[in-house]
């Protein structure tokens, strides 16, 4: 019989039972409900409103049906609905009216929001770590060619030229951002509801306080209606989520690209490709095709727990039950993509020769001819009419920017020098670019150091 049915002269209809269920998903929470109930029962006791045998008689059952939950013993069962109903049933069958007084003080509502904070605070600094191992990653695959110089692109067309491992440290600095998101909201994830009740707190002498210590929580959150209705702190972990799977569905997009005929600037390691049923000679990027997809799954638990919440009258509404499934599918499909990207990324090998051969491209050095004229006192815009109109003269007379006289080059450009013809040089123009935060090898240099020291602390 279910806990609640004092009031009912009906059974549950099954089909009903079946609908309502949430422990398919919330068993998941099994160990952060024991952890709070074994604390519930210390502060019952400790508050005078259990006996203290009592409350270690409900703590050491407690452990005991985690061992079970751990092992599997414990069977799952729909018409428990979920898994405080599981525990505490388990509790009662072994413990009797003494397992009955656990529940003093507490409702669901306040209990499933403890867990899914608590359980959420672990996942925060589970993904820290995993982000950091894509960050090694990123850092020593940058370190290992950090002499590689690359096409960067704007619109997708030839822009300037790049440190390849510049633009993989644009990818480190991403991650970390991200980082900062998931521990920023880590703080207001770790606040405590448990003892706000149903919605209205509790006529019990609860010490909230104690609790919130003893469950490392930094502080009790002190609206109870608040605490039991709202879940911004799911919505605010599933939009960190959806924000660092843009970084790596980004970071897969460049990996397919680069790893293109078209491009050849990488080797993916055939552990992370897969071929065709049809075609024998392909080597499909198939991982980071799937990184870059799974991301609209996490996106879809962003959009699902805000549809869930937007019209809900305060305070719980059992459509609430259903901000698990959006999130945990989140979670575990963003996990998965971090597990996979790293090593995929240590596998990665660079074909220095076609990366060379790309940066050859000496329309890739405009800008380099532009910004010479500014440092001859040219205003820019008209340095860029200038150089524009040689771009123009060599498009339409098919010769090379590289390959014309100084006589044609000051035919556009009339202040031009022998050293103007100079400037279409990849490994010059990436070297001239010392500003902070630029390409240039001293400063890639610094930005490796820095991070090579920081992940190391942090790990």
């Amino acid at each position: 019989m279910a806990l609640w049915d004092g009031r009912f002269q009906k059974d549950t209809d099954k089909s009903v039972a079946d609908f309502t269920e949430s422990l398919t998903l919330d068993q998941r929470l099994y160990p952060y409900d024991v952890w709070g109930s074994q604390v519930h029962a210390r502060m019952l006791a400790r508050q005078g409103i259990i006996q203290q045998e009592d409350a270690d008689s409900i703590e050491s059952e407690l452990s005991r049906i985690k061992e079970r939950l751990d092992n599997g013993a414990l069977s799952m069962q729909s018409h428990m609905e979920d898994i405080h109903m599981t525990i505490e049933n388990a509790l009662i069958e072994a413990l009797g009216d003494v397992g009955a007084k656990v529940h003093a003080g507490r409702s669901r509502n306040d209990q499933i929001a403890t867990d899914e904070r608590l359980f959420l605070r672990d996942q925060v600094d589970k993904l820290s770590d995993l982000l950091s191992a894509v960050q090694t990653a990123l850092v020593e695959l940058a370190d290992h060619y950090r002499d590689v110089i690359v096409p960067g692109y704007t619109h997708l067309q030839h822009a300037q030229p790049v440190s390849f491992a510049h633009h993989l440290l644009a990818y480190v600095e991403m991650f970390e951002r991200d980082k900062q998101r998931f521990a920023d909201a880590r703080h207001r994830i770790n606040l405590l509801p448990l003892g706000s009740g149903a919605l209205a707190g509790s006529t019990l002498p609860l010490d909230r306080n104690f609790v919130a210590g003893e469950l490392g929580f930094d502080g009790i959150l002190e609206n109870s209606m608040d605490a039991v209705a709202d879940r911004d702190y799911i919505i605010e972990f599933v939009s960190a989520l959806s924000i660092a799977a843009t970084h790596t569905s980004r970071l897969a997009e460049d990996i397919i690209l680069w790893a293109s005929p078209e491009f050849g600037f990488i080797e993916i390691d055939e552990a992370f490709c897969t071929g065709s049923s049809l075609m024998p000679q392909k080597k499909n990027p198939d991982v980071a095709e799937l990184i870059r997809g799974k991301t609209s799954r996490v996106f879809g638990g962003l959009v699902q727990i805000l549809t869930l919440l937007k019209g809900l009258p305060l305070t719980y509404n059992r459509d609430i039950q259903e901000d698990k499934a959006g999130m945990l599918d989140a979670l575990d499909t963003f996990t998965s993509i971090l597990s996979v990207l790293a090593p995929m990324l240590s596998s990665t090998e660079v074909n220095r020769q076609n990366a060379h051969h790309a940066v050859q491209d000496p329309y890739l050095m405009a800008t380099d001819l532009a910004e010479w004229l500014v440092q001859q006192g040219v205003p820019f815009r008209e340095a860029h009419r200038q150089v524009g109109s040689f771009v123009k003269f060599c498009n339409q007379n098919r010769t090379s920017p590289d390959q014309a006289s100084l006589e044609q080059l000051r035919a556009c450009i009339p202040s031009a020098t022998e050293e103007c013809l100079k400037l279409f040089s990849a490994e010059r123009s990436v070297q001239s670019r010392t500003t902070e935060g630029g390409t240039a090898p001293e400063r890639v240099q610094e930005q490796l150091s820095k991070w090579k020291k920081r992940l190391q602390a942090s790990g």
